[in-house]
This record gives structure tokens, C-alpha cells and sequence, in this order.
């Protein structure tokens, strides 16, 4: 419920009160009359926030569905349209420019001052915090999440994407927990910055004759530029949680399939096996299904005590 609140409602209650607004004030008919906004009666107020409400909700659960392609538009995958596709070639020669920026800042003489090794450490973190250069994204956000979708599990041999469905069934209630918190905090600043754009785009219409309402628009397009940066937040928490899945829950992911837990020498070559057969292909794996099954003349099993 919370999440429904926070993720899918509040941003089109947003948008619905903005377009709600300019319907009342006129904006679309002639010059905005911003009087006219606010209701004149409880009964009329009563009205307005029931027809918000509702309208926020139905629209909050129409697009729920799409909350993916939400995030996906924001993280740079332009590439099925000719338009935007041709930008994102742009972006991502800039990102890659800002990339080769952040590596001649890591790169220090060793007898620099601690100024020096003061940009030299926070340029190196940044750089740390992205994916490598061959794989670049055209926006932040995008290569926010890609550094953990392509290093997370490659690090033990295992391919992110494709074991990342069933690594998450075996992750402890905390981490569950605050993997949900960072997932939430991501997809509610997407969808303020897609409400805000949405603003944006109608205030322009509506007040496009009025020059001195373009304020409201300017305002708009800053809160959409806060609400995305708040995602980048949210996206970098987010990777380095996965990061931390792999590292604690790795070999519950052996056990789950039923696979004997390797040595410290064969962990690399199970994980690189795992991934082959989760991209589809065929590979013997040996199986240990262990005493799972409870002795039949020893009675029912009984639940172990913390």
C-alpha cells in the first residue's frame, strides 16, 4: 500500500491537480484566471479532491504496469527511434568525454598535495561507480544501474541478468527490505520527473500567449531536474545493494538448485557453468540433494530453535 501511495499515486495526483488546475483557471480557452482555481464551497473543494483522487488513481494504475519502460526512458534506451537515437549517440560521446575527465583527475603523482589527493580519490569513486566505457548509456541514470547489472554477479562469474531472478527468492528479510526501500525511493523520483515533465508540457500549452506565467514552467522543468537526480541517488544505492546480494547470497543460490557448494578454486568455474545454463544452453551439472526429507519412522520434523 505504501508503495502504490508513494510510487504510482502522489505522481499523478500531481500531474491530475496541475492539469485540474489550468481546466479551472482557463488557461486553455483565453488568459488564466488563477481566482477561479480555488473552490468556492466545502461542497465544491469536496468535489475537487474526490475527482483528483480518482482520477490519480485510475491513472496510477494504468500505468503501474509500464513502471519499467518508466525507468528505461530515463536510463537512456533510445535506440528503437530514429530521433533519439541519433541524440543518444551525442550523450553518450559526452558521457564517455566525462569519463575520460573523472580518469585524468584519478590519475595523481604520488607527491601531490591533499588537494590533490583529495579530487584524485572522488574522481576515482565516481569512476568506480559506473560501468565501463565500452558500455556507456546516454544518460547518468542509465549507467547507474548498468554498473550493477554488469558487475554485480560477474565478479563471482555469474551473469547478472540472468541470475538476478533467482538469487532474490534467497535474500535475507533486512536486505529484502532495504533492496524495497532503494526500489522505491528510484521508481517514486522516475515518476516525479515524469509528472513534472507532464506539467511542464501542459503549463507550455496552456500558458504558451502568457509570458509572464512561464515562470510556472521554468519551475516545473527544475523540479523535474531535482526529481532526477534523486533517481541517480536511488539507482546508485540500488547497485551497490545488488553487489552486496552476491557477496552473502551466492551460495544459497548453489543450494537452491540443488548443486554441491565448490572450493574456494572451483567457484569461478560453477558460477561460469550456472550462467551457460541459465543463457539456455545445455551443461551436466552434479546435483546434492542432501537429507531434505525427514525420516518417516522418526516423525514429523521439528522446527529448530534460535
Amino acid at each position: 500500500m505504501r508503495r502504490l501511495l508513494a510510487v504510482h499515486f502522489v505522481p499523478c495526483a500531481l500531474f491530475v491537480t496541475c492539469l485540474y488546475g489550468l481546466v479551472r483557471a482557463g488557461s486553455f480557452s483565453g488568459r488564466s484566471d488563477w481566482t477561479a482555481v480555488l473552490p468556492s464551497s466545502p461542497a465544491v473543494t469536496a468535489g475537487s479532491l474526490f475527482l483528483i483522487g480518482t482520477c490519480a488513481a485510475v491513472l496510477g494504475m494504468l500505468l503501474q504496469p509500464f513502471q519499467v519502460r518508466a525507468v528505461r526512458v530515463l536510463e537512456g534506451y533510445w535506440d528503437r527511434w530514429p530521433v533519439t537515437a541519433g541524440f543518444a549517440g551525442v550523450l553518450m560521446e559526452w558521457q564517455r568525454r566525462r569519463g575520460q575527465t573523472l580518469a585524468d583527475r584519478a590519475d595523481v603523482a604520488a607527491d601531490a598535495g591533499p588537494d590533490a589527493r583529495r579530487v584524485a580519490a572522488d574522481a576515482s569513486r565516481r569512476l568506480g561507480a559506473g560501468p565501463p566505457q565500452d558500455v556507456l548509456l546516454p544518460t547518468a541514470l542509465g549507467n547507474a544501474l548498468r554498473a550493477g547489472e554488469l558487475s554485480a554477479g560477474e565478479r563471482y562469474g555469474l551473469t547478472t541478468l540472468a541470475s538476478w531472478p533467482r538469487i532474490y527468492p534467497q535474500v535475507s528479510a533486512p536486505l529484502a527490505q532495504a533492496l524495497g526501500s532503494a526500489r522505491d525511493m528510484l521508481d517514486t523520483a522516475v515518476n516525479l520527473c515524469h509528472a513534472f515533465l507532464a506539467c511542464a508540457a501542459v503549463m507550455a500549452a496552456g500558458c504558451y500567449d502568457e509570458p509572464g506565467e512561464w515562470w510556472l514552467v521554468a519551475l516545473a522543468l527544475v523540479m523535474a531536474a531535482v526529481a532526477y537526480k534523486g533517481a541517480v541517488v536511488g539507482a546508485q544505492s540500488y547497485a551497490g545493494l545488488m553487489h552486496v546480494v552476491y557477496d552473502l547470497h551466492r551460495f544459497d543460490l548453489v543450494e537452491a538448485l540443488h548443486h554441491p557448494l565448490p572450493d574456494h578454486d572451483g567457484e569461478w568455474a560453477l558460477f561460469q557453468r550456472l550462467s551457460d545454463r541459465f543463457a539456455g544452453q545445455r551443461v551436466n551439472l552434479p546435483y546434492a540433494h542432501g537429507s531434505s526429507r525427514p525420516d518417516e519412522t522418526d516423525g514429523p520434523a521439528q522446527p529448530e530453535k534460535v
